[in-house]
């Protein structure tokens, strides 16, 4: 039988800080969560595609919209913009950025496990 859990971001299992953004990890029932803040003026493209080394952000998200505005430009040219008090599913393929002055905040369930991490070969 499993035990009952609870953490909070305030002492998050890991941190990664990228251009204009941070994200912090907590893992919790064989789970990882992360909670991302990125800063105006942050966008995948310039922040975490030379990270990630790949075209597009290949992490799917599955996230709740904590503050400010995030647009969305999947690989297929679709673009929308997620706000505060959205949920949002994001398959691979898209790219990201701040609209805005105020940060973007978002909490997701899915894609942040490999997400802004380095890779040394």
């Amino acid at each position: 039988m499993k035990k009952p859990e609870c953490k909070g971001f305030a002492e998050p299992d890991e941190v990664r800080e990228f251009p204009k953004g941070r994200l912090e990890l907590v893992k919790i029932g064989g789970a990882t969560v992360g909670r991302a803040t990125f800063e105006p003026g942050w966008t995948w493209a310039t922040c975490v595609q030379p990270i990630a080394k790949t075209e597009s952000c290949e992490a799917p998200h599955f996230q709740y919209h904590v503050s400010g505005v995030m647009r969305v430009r999947m690989d297929d040219g679709w673009e929308f913009d997620c706000k505060a008090g959205d949920v949002s599913l994001l398959p691979a393929g898209h790219d990201a950025w701040v609209v805005g002055d105020e940060p973007v905040v978002v909490i997701d369930f899915q894609g942040m496990i490999d997400y802004a991490k380095q890779v040394l070969y």
